[in-house]
Order: structure tokens, then C-alpha cells, then sequence
């Protein structure tokens, strides 16, 4: 009961600021008279969803009209329509909001609908894209496109220092990195990014932490991810990683003299590699992370969903019946460089044979979600700021790690 006062005191929060900044969201609404599919897509590859959608209109005589919006507004923009209950038919929500709206009851059960369906049948999908659509034994959307977190190294460096082959352990991960960063002033092997608050979390579960037990507790004070946190910042005590974001772009990096040879990053590299850095082209590569008791790592992405209140399910649905088919995923990836959720996508010799992107296919099979809970981005927030404490402030793990995990089971209970 308390989750579901917090949620709804936050729509109506959300819904009180936007309508005092942007004088309301009639635009967006729908009409009951309309014939038009109304389709929120977020981020700059959304555009490329107008394409997609006029051939589907072509193909179904659905007429489609897409809003792309910025991933910066799109969360609050999505509260404001669900406190009206006036927005989109079909919404891409990224995994991570899942269970706050379908918590808040902004999103259709579509449970019925994607078993009988040939397309969206959660048989095709990654078992760890599918976990981000289902709450309670129901499901509430599709997956659309999928991300994971692989090792991107440079094969000519680590050579260098005896590895002919990407770390595959934790303890090689440390040895290399640190090899890498004996080069010379101001250089280093591996880089943990300030930024990326999951990457506590995806080390924590490789060391057997469950982040929360089974109760729905969180455990970030015991042992397993205590003895993460303190495995990570090994990294920035004996100088293999640095100790702030270096201000430097990928091709000054990871390029040239290969400043950090080694970081985790998703599928968006690759291109942003080959582009920015051709100096060392075939000189790099991509594997999945090292292993300590597994090798799993974050899945992300996106799903599409059926507002709740939309009036046109039966055209919500054959649209997302149509980005669900394989070869329109292999569209989208064309433009946009987003990988499929569909499986069978990546028997396409685009990604089965692409050196880059087929690692990523080999740890999505593994890759699961961050935890599925509301306060998940809040939770990871928090994380961010106790590892700073930790790297930066020198603070001690085990005190760190009690404060954070009090802090999360204050929030739990809010």
C-alpha cells in the first residue's frame, strides 16, 4: 500500500509541474474519433521509427503518427499521461520503468494476446528481455530492441602484456590491467566508469550476490558484494584504473596509445569506435565479461507496451506484432544500430558473422535485467554516490556498504 501511495504521489506531482510548465497535454491526447495509432518512441534512433511505420502503414492501412521524445522528458511525460489517462495507444518504455508503470496501472495485460501470437510469443525472445515484460504471472508488453555490457579490449596491447586472448577470469581481468598500466605516466589497463551505476551491481551478481534476498532485501552489506566492491577498487588503489572520468573521448581513449585499453560499454560502441577511431582498426575487440562464479551482465532495452486507456488495442497490437517480426528487427539494427530481441534475428549473417556483434548475442543468452523493482533508479542513484565515497573518498567498504544498504531498505519501505 505504501508503494502505491509513493507512485501516486508521484504522478500527481509530475502531472502538477508539467501542466504548470507546458499549460497541458491536450495535443497528445487521444480522440475517441480518431483513426490515427498513436506511437511514443524515445531518443534520437526514434526517428528512424517513422520509416518503419509508413511501411507498416503500407502494408496494413493503419495510418501511425510517431512522437519521438527525448529520453531527458520522456519519464515525466509519461507520469503527466498516466495521471490524465490521456496519451499514446502504443508507448516504448525502457525496461527499467516497467514495474514502476505497470505498478501504477498505465500499462495493458496483453497476457492472452502474445501467447496466441506467432510473432510476439515470448518463446522467441531472450529469457532475459521476456523477465522485463511479465509482473505477477501477466504480461504487460513486447520486447523490442536489447543491450548488454560486453569487455571491449585492445588485442595489440594485451599481447603486450601476455594475453593473446581477452581476461577471462576476474583474477586475469586484475593481472592485465594492471600489466597495462606499468606502460608509463599516466597510463592504465582497465576503466570503471563513475557514471554507470550498474557495474556494481553486474560484478556483485557474477560474485554471487543475489542483491536481494528472497524476501525482497536488500543484501549489499554482506559478504559477496562487499568483497565486489572491494575488488573494484583495487582497480583505482594500485593505479589500473583511474580514479575520475578523464574528460577524453573514445577515440583519445582507447585509440592510439591506448590510454585505457579495456572498458565495459553496449552495442553504440561499436560504430562510435569505427568512426572516431580507425587508427586502430583490427586492433580491438569485444568479448564477454570475465568470469568469477558466472559472467552475467546488465540487460537492458526497450519494450513496447499498450497504454491502458488507449481505445485501439486490436491496431496496437498488429502494430507491435509487426516490430516484433524478424526481419523488421533487422531493420531497426540497420538504422539504428539497436539489436534484436528476437533470437532467430541473430541467425541473420549481418550479426552472425559481424566479430563485434555476435559476442554480444553470446551474453545476452546469460544476460539478465537489473532488479525489477520501482525504486531501482533511485536504488542506483544511491550506489553511485557510495562508490564515490569509496574510490574517492577513501571511505571504508564494509561502513559504506552498511549506510547504502540502510538507505535501501528506508526506501523500500517508503
Amino acid at each position: 500500500m505504501k508503494k502505491k501511495m509513493f507512485v501516486v504521489l508521484a504522478l500527481v506531482l509530475s502531472l502538477s509541474l508539467v501542466l504548470m510548465a507546458c499549460g497541458g497535454s491536450k495535443d497528445d491526447a487521444n480522440s475517441s474519433d480518431s483513426k490515427v495509432l498513436n506511437v511514443w518512441a524515445m531518443g534520437d534512433e526514434a526517428k528512424s521509427l517513422k520509416e518503419l511505420a509508413q511501411k507498416f502503414t503500407k502494408d496494413t492501412g493503419i495510418e501511425v503518427k510517431v512522437q519521438v521524445i527525448p529520453w531527458a522528458n520522456a519519464h515525466d511525460k509519461l507520469l503527466t499521461a498516466v495521471a490524465s489517462k490521456s496519451g499514446p495507444d502504443v508507448v516504448q518504455m525502457g525496461t527499467t520503468w516497467m514495474p514502476e508503470f505497470v505498478e501504477a496501472g498505465a500499462l495493458l495485460d496483453i497476457t492472452k494476446d502474445v501467447e496466441k501470437s506467432k510473432n510476439m510469443n515470448s518463446d522467441l525472445f531472450f529469457p532475459g528481455s521476456v523477465k522485463t515484460t511479465q509482473f505477477d504471472g501477466k504480461t504487460y508488453g513486447v520486447p523490442w530492441y536489447a543491450e548488454t555490457r560486453v569487455l571491449f579490449y585492445r588485442t595489440d596491447l594485451l599481447k603486450k602484456v601476455g594475453y593473446n586472448e581477452a581476461p577471462k577470469t576476474w583474477d586475469e581481468l586484475s593481472d592485465a590491467a594492471l600489466k597495462l598500466s606499468k606502460r608509463g605516466k599516466d597510463m592504465y589497463g582497465f576503466a570503471i566508469d563513475p557514471n554507470e551505476q550498474t557495474t556494481g551491481f553486474i560484478f556483485g551478481r557474477q560474485n554471487g550476490s543475489p542483491l536481494f534476498d528472497k524476501d525482497g532485501q536488500p543484501v549489499f552489506n554482506k559478504k559477496p558484494f562487499v568483497d565486489t566492491v572491494t575488488y573494484l577498487d583495487s582497480f583505482i588503489k594500485n593505479g589500473s584504473a583511474p580514479d575520475t572520468d578523464l574528460g577524453l573521448d573514445a577515440s583519445q581513449s582507447f585509440g592510439g596509445d591506448g590510454i585505457v585499453p579495456m572498458f565495459m560499454s553496449g552495442p553504440w560502441m561499436v560504430n562510435t569506435l569505427k568512426d572516431t577511431a580507425p587508427d586502430i582498426d583490427g586492433k580491438w575487440a569485444t568479448a564477454v565479461l570475465p568470469k568469477k562464479e558466472n559472467n552475467e551482465s546488465s540487460l537492458g532495452g526497450a519494450n513496447l507496451s499498450i497504454f491502458k486507456y488507449s481505445d485501439k488495442k486490436d491496431d496496437a497490437l498488429k502494430f507491435m506484432d509487426y516490430m516484433s517480426q524478424p526481419d523488421v528487427q533487422l531493420s531497426w539494427l540497420k538504422d539504428t544500430n539497436s539489436m534484436p530481441a528476437r533470437m532467430d534475428a541473430w541467425e541473420d549473417d549481418m550479426l552472425k558473422n559481424d566479430p563485434y556483434y555476435k559476442v554480444f548475442g553470446e551474453q545476452m543468452k546469460t544476460a539478465e535485467p537489473m532488479p525489477l523493482i520501482p525504486q531501482f533508479e533511485e536504488i542506483a542513484q544511491l550506489y553511485g554516490k557510495s562508490w564515490e565515497q569509496i574510490y574517492r573518498g577513501g571511505a571504508d567498504v564494509q561502513t559504506q556498504m552498511d549506510t547504502f544498504n540502510d538507505q535501501v531498505e528506508a526506501l523500500l519501505k517508503k
